[in-house]
């Protein structure tokens, strides 16, 4: 049954507003600063930010992405973040209705959009999210019915063991780190969330995706393969496109070798 509009409307809102906490997350968290206090400011001239200035969205486009006391230009990434937020809240709510799973991926998706901006700005993904992330993820697969907690469990040990077998081996063929800890975490974490049927399909896409964003900028840049780029935001990706629309995916691929295709 088709969830009512307001229902999608009130998770977009909902959204929109975790975006605007989560906008500050990346803000301070790399700093080293309290997510708390003190209250949000301006970081040209530290004024406060009024209730008014800081509606989500709508007061960037009211003020036209300037300060409301020294006209400082706000990054249009604010806005960004508070409405790629809701739209994921919204399409998570669409996806899978009215049960506990949506709180879940709702907390899911909130992390892996924090992780993403930190890793692109600073190429780091802080372990005060992807290690209590691996613990809230088992935690939560006792709230998901398709993902049980040998599952998740599973998903913990398969997701950061193929990625640090992938680093090791990397390294001694090499002699050079190719890839974080943090990644090797955050696959933890994905694995923990979505199970460890997830591991391998969220892999694929997002290195397939890597390459694709990779292969072009090492074009336009004229680098070579040693262009660094953070892997993180496409972990990010490929675990919301299986999230979304992997089983699917999955099911319709193995059909094709089934007999009489099905």
């Amino acid at each position: 049954m088709p969830l009512p509009a307001l229902f999608l409307l009130f998770s977009f809102i909902l959204g929109a507003v975790v975006g605007s906490f989560l906008n500050v997350c990346i803000y301070r968290i790399p700093a080293g600063l309290s997510i708390v206090s003190p209250r949000s400011r301006c970081p040209q001239c530290e004024a406060p930010i009024r209730w008014y200035q800081n509606i989500p969205i709508l007061s960037w486009l009211v003020l036209r992405g300037r300060c409301g006391q020294c006209r400082a230009p706000i990054s249009v990434r604010y806005p960004l973040v508070e409405f790629l937020t809701a739209v994921l809240f919204a399409f998570v709510l669409w996806m899978f209705g009215l049960q506990w799973a949506t709180l879940v991926y709702w907390l899911m998706a909130a992390a892996l959009i924090v992780i993403t901006f930190i890793d692109l700005d600073h190429q780091i993904i802080p372990d005060v999210i992807s290690l209590p992330g691996i613990l809230v993820g088992f935690a939560c697969s006792f709230a998901v019915p398709w993902v049980s907690w040998l599952d998740s469990l599973l998903g913990i040990v398969v997701g950061g063991g193929s990625l640090l077998l992938v680093a090791m081996g990397y390294e001694f063929l090499t002699k050079k780190e190719g890839m974080g800890g943090g990644d090797i975490k955050l696959l933890a974490m994905i694995g923990a969330f979505l199970g460890w049927q997830a591991v391998l399909p969220v892999i694929f896409v997002s290195s397939l995706a890597g390459t694709l964003v990779g292969i072009p900028l090492m074009i336009r840049q004229k680098a070579d393969t040693r262009l660094a780029l953070p892997f993180g935001p496409f972990l990010a990706f490929g675990a919301l496109f299986y999230l979304f629309w992997g089983p699917e995916i999955i099911h319709w691929y193995l059909g094709l070798f089934a007999p009489n295709g099905g």
